[in-house]
């Protein structure tokens, strides 16, 4: 093991070590940022700095039209002192307040708008009177206060039977509503709502259902009446999982129509296909013409067990049947291809919304959470979510480093795509919209290439020039949230160590990165590879701000090269003082920065392995004190494949199926 330790020392001496200093904490983003000092060219010793920005005036009001506005309440059917939330969508930003009166004529209003395409105004009342209740969403009065939507509620004395709809016993929950726009938009407002938290906090949730339960979170929460997120169910899905599990959970909760693929990974050369295109209307449809064997609590000939409720029949469907059929290579369809769930939409704040899915080249896949526009002071926010092999759930926000894009043929086609409505056709069937059918259908993503595709999504999301200290500290923040997103993975491969359970056994090849049991829950190849390309991407913004002057507000009377000089100074100083702390073996806590992670990436090269000990997976240098409690290693011929497999990391690439 020596040997191993030795030789990540040597190629970490390339990089250079410059130690951790214990300074204040860095300026967070999106505060005023001092700028960085550059030499002028006329007069020597001076100092030139950013021209002094001009008066800020308060924003115009929003009075325009908000395109289409839906009111929606939950649960189905109030029942007095249960609980209301009142959601207002609309399609376009405008300045209003959502009004609630109570059967008293008791009025309480909201002002606060949330979302960013589409926009919602939400309201929750924890302890329902009997009676009528009002909503109303009304302009403000600098725009003249006319009223724009409204909606009465009917809240009942006692508990009411849940709502039900004829139904097959073979269909999963009846279908009792159809997809629309505004139910679209709701699928995101719901999304945005279950997962905010402030932009400056890493929110990680050991399971889905946590959040599903979470009543400040979760406006569906027992939507139906029936206590169905009050009866234990288990959801842990693994980002294939997360997207269509959350899509599942809003068409049942709405009775909407919902329908999955059973799709490959792609391999030798071949993007990912789909085939046996199922719905909860038909989940077993034949197979070649072979009837499927239908799992017991889907049977329609079941038995009817009380026990069985419907809620715990969906955790079944979500357990089992979907989970199985989930799988990533469904996010990489080719892009004209129109037999998957899924379909690649243009670049722009409305299609950039909750709940479309990004599906990286290479089987990670997550769903955004969130659109945070540009202001004067930090650059627009895409904040996305993912699920991991262990069943948890965190957002991220999106940077190159996080969210890695290619164009291969062979790995079909990544990128941000949307679910294709289900709709019943001619014959009666559900079935997917086509191409042609879908109005933000678009192979835009795929014109420019990869350096083609950052700029568009940054453009979208950062339209004005960027001020280039503000990039790099959005930069440095990203690159700190994926290495303490990295602690948390680490930290359970810790648990698993000391756990006593037999080494996880190691996949051969490629199939390190995509496979099942104990590798796949602890190890970290993928989160590696992407860390390592994070730390590329960081090393290289103070070039990228150089070579593309026109993206950025550049300071004036500096040339590209002084910003980029100080841009790199300012760099290595962010990362010497930002600290995080790891666990080691004995249960004591190790504090690094930044900048060790960067000179250790040649350790990081071969440090995914979970029967390794957690100083080796962080790099400790060997014989160092950090290193000391190290007691586990990796079988000899674990380690003879990572020697084997690290051109890989090294090199930035991931290997072909």
């Amino acid at each position: 093991m020596l040997g191993r330790w030795s030789a990540v020392a040597a190629i970490a001496g390339v990089f250079g070590v410059v130690a951790c200093s214990r300074s204040p904490r860095p300026t967070p983003v999106g505060a005023a940022v001092p700028p960085f000092q550059v030499a002028s060219a006329s007069a020597p010793g001076a100092t030139s700095s950013p021209a002094p920005p001009a008066p800020v005036e308060p924003p115009a009001p929003l009075c325009g039209d908000p395109g289409s506005v839906f009111f929606f309440s939950s649960p189905e059917r109030p029942v007095r002192g249960r609980g209301l939330r009142l959601i207002a969508i609309s399609e376009r930003a405008v300045d209003a307040q959502l009004t609630v009166t109570s059967p008293a004529h008791e009025t309480t209003t909201l002002h606060e708008r949330q979302g960013g395409s589409p926009y919602f105004w939400f309201a929750q009342v924890d302890a329902t009177a009997p009676g009528p209740w009002h909503a109303s969403l009304v302009r403000d009065d600098a725009c003249g206060g006319a009223l724009l939507a409204k909606k009465d509620v009917v809240v009942s004395r006692w508990r009411l039977a849940p709502a039900s709809a004829p139904t097959a016993q073979a269909d999963l929950w009846p279908t009792r509503a159809a997809w629309s726009a505004s139910f679209e938009r709701l699928y995101s407002a719901w999304i945005e709502h279950l997962f905010d938290a402030p932009l400056d906090a890493q929110p990680t949730w050991t399971a889905l259902h946590e959040v599903l339960r979470d009543r400040a979170r979760n406006f569906l929460i027992d939507h139906l009446g029936a206590d169905e997120d009050e009866q234990g169910i288990v959801v842990r899905p693994d980002c294939a999982d997360l997207p269509y599990f959350l899509r599942a959970y809003f068409s049942f909760k709405l009775g909407l129509p919902f329908g999955w693929s059973h799709c490959s990974r792609g391999e030798g050369g071949t993007p990912p296909s789909c085939s046996d295109f199922a719905t909860s209307v038909e989940p077993f449809p034949p197979v070649d013409g072979t009837p499927q064997t239908i799992p017991q609590w889907a049977d329609p000939n079941r038995e009817r067990d009380p026990r069985m409720t419907d809620a715990k029949r969906f955790g079944e469907f979500l357990r089992t049947t979907l989970a199985d059929a989930a799988q990533s290579g469904a996010g990489r369809t080719p892009a004209h291809d129109e037999t998957g769930d899924y379909y690649p939409v243009s670049l722009s704040p409305d299609t950039l919304r909750p709940g479309t899915i990004f599906a990286d080249p290479y089987g990670h896949v997550l769903v955004v959470a969130k659109r945070i526009a540009q202001t004067a002071n930090a650059g627009g926010v895409l904040l996305a979510v993912d699920g991991q092999p262990d069943g948890t759930v965190a957002r991220k926000r999106f940077w190159r480093g996080n969210f890695l894009f290619a164009m291969d043929p062979s790995l079909g086609s990544a990128g941000f795509k949307r679910f294709r409505p289900i709709v019943r056709g001619k014959n009666g069937k559900l079935r997917r919209l086509g191409n042609a059918e879908l109005a933000d259908y678009s192979l835009e993503q795929y014109d420019g290439g990869v350096e083609g595709f950052y700029d568009k999504v940054e453009d979208v999301l950062s339209p004005a020039p960027l001020d280039p200290t503000v990039a790099l500290l959005e930069t440095v923040q990203a690159l700190e949230e994926q290495v303490k997103t990295r602690v948390v993975s680490v930290e359970n491969g810790r648990k698993f160590l000391a756990s006593g359970k037999p080494a996880a056994d190691m996949p051969e090849g490629a199939k390190i990165f995509e496979t099942t049991g104990d590798w796949e829950d602890f190890s970290t190849p993928s989160r590696d590879l992407r860390l390592l390309i994070a730390i590329d991407v960081a090393r290289a913004l103070p070039a990228r701000v150089a070579r593309r002057t026109e993206r950025y507000a550049m300071p004036r009377g500096a040339t590209a090269e002084e910003v980029k000089r100080g841009l790199e100074d300012r760099l290595a100083r962010e990362l010497r003082e930002r600290k995080f702390k790891y666990t080691r073996s004995d249960g004591s806590d190790w504090e690094l920065c930044l900048q060790d992670v960067v000179d250790r990436q040649a350790g990081l090269e071969m440090a995914y392995d979970p029967n390794d000990c957690v100083e080796l997976r962080w790099g400790a240098p060997p014989q160092s004190k950090e290193a000391s409690t190290c007691q586990a290693h990796a079988p000899s011929a674990q380690l003879a494949k990572m020697q084997e497999y690290r051109p890989w990391f090294h090199e930035r690439r991931r290997p072909p199926r």
